[in-house]
């Protein structure tokens, strides 16, 4: 989304509430810091229970403010009962988003925050604030634009990612003993997300899927994701030195209009859009709904598309198993996760590996 577009977006971060006040500040504390960064200007918190405003309230508000994008993202570290039912039903997102939309106003509402390697940098600081050694907090590239302090936080975490590392061998070494060298890289960088070493046994790789994911992401070929959040972590900028474009069709007003007209899930509509419009010779990232790898395998089968590469990993406990065993029976180069785990992150450490296989680096 251009940066134009972005001034006439309202973002509201909720948070659950709490009778102490830490909880409160620390959001205001973030959503000062997003007003001041170039993409967000317009920035509201909300809260579920005990403080105000509310999820309500705070749409009610921006609303008035003259925008036409209103993005909630719940400021919680993983899925759960709060973010996937409780927040939706305080928002009561389809009256809420027929109400906003007769303004001319689109209601979006977006994950937690994940297991992400942000995240991890950060608690590897506190650890060792917590141990007594000094040294400068969030020295992060996205949290900084100075060039100086950009160079410092890629070596910060390359020596994090070399630690783990150190770690992590040792407990896979059995498996990485066995596992094509190719397949390597891969095993280690989803450890690594996870920390659960689980699952270097729970990843399949096909034959052909680590040279076939590479080659497409050197040939521009396009990325289409299931979900927003897949999207979200992949760098565009290093894909776009390749010429590749990264889509998700979730929100299309037309996956929309096909899953009510239809009857079938938003995701399913999705995925049937991305195939309409082109999938040959794409990779293809699945890290949450099960329905739009079902449906990606239907439309292989009856040979109307045919890309590069699936990665497929939803997670869950309906489908997500058996969705990941149907692709794996199709004749298109694939990488699952065997069971019901996965998520979107995987599906993103999948892809992150192979993009720095692409670009011959350890690691980035």
């Amino acid at each position: 989304m251009a940066k134009a577009t972005l001034d006439k977006v309202g973002l509201i971060l909720i948070g659950h509430g709490s009778k102490l006040p830490h909880n409160r500040e620390n959001l205001e504390k973030i959503a000062e810091i997003l007003r001041k960064q170039s993409k967000f200007k317009i920035v509201e918190i909300a809260f579920m229970i005990r403080n105000t405003p509310t999820i309500p309230e705070a749409i009610d508000t921006l609303a008035k403010k003259g925008v036409s994008k209103i993005v909630l993202v719940p400021a919680f570290l993983a899925p759960g009962v709060h973010t996937t039912q409780e927040i939706p039903e305080l928002i009561d997102v389809k009256d809420k988003e027929s109400q906003l939309s007769a303004r001319g106003i689109q209601l979006f509402y977006g994950e937690p925050i994940g297991a992400d390697e942000c995240i991890a940098v950060i608690l590897a600081e506190k650890a060792l604030k917590a141990l007594g050694q000094k040294g400068a907090e969030h020295q992060h590239a996205s949290f900084s634009t100075n060039t100086n302090a950009k160079q410092e936080a890629s070596v910060s975490s390359n020596k994090i990612y070399e630690a783990s590392m150190k770690l992590i061998r040792p407990e896979i070494k059995d498996i990485l003993a066995k596992a094509p060298k190719k397949h390597v890289p891969i095993i280690e960088r989803v450890v690594h997300t996870t920390a659960d070493p689980e699952f270097a046994k729970l990843l399949v790789i096909s034959d052909k899927a680590v040279d076939a994911g590479i080659a497409a992401i050197k040939g521009g070929a396009k990325i289409v994701t299931d979900v927003k959040m897949v999207k979200a972590g992949i760098n565009e900028a290093r894909m776009k030195r390749y010429g590749g474009e990264i889509l998700t069709y979730i929100d299309d007003p037309r996956a929309t209009k096909m899953a009510n007209d239809e009857s079938i899930t938003r995701s399913t509509a999705a995925m049937r859009l991305a195939v309409e419009d082109g999938l040959d010779g794409a990779i293809v990232l699945i890290g949450n709904a099960p329905t739009a790898a079902f449906e990606l395998a239907e439309q292989i089968k009856k040979g109307l598309v045919k890309p590069a590469l699936i990665v497929a990993v939803p997670v869950g406990y309906v489908g997500a198993t058996e969705s990941k065993e149907t692709i794996a029976k199709l004749l298109v180069p694939f990488i699952i996760t065997k069971g019901r785990k996965g998520g979107s992150t995987i599906a993103v450490a999948i892809f992150n590996a192979l993009l720095s296989m692409a670009e011959d680096k350890p690691y980035s």
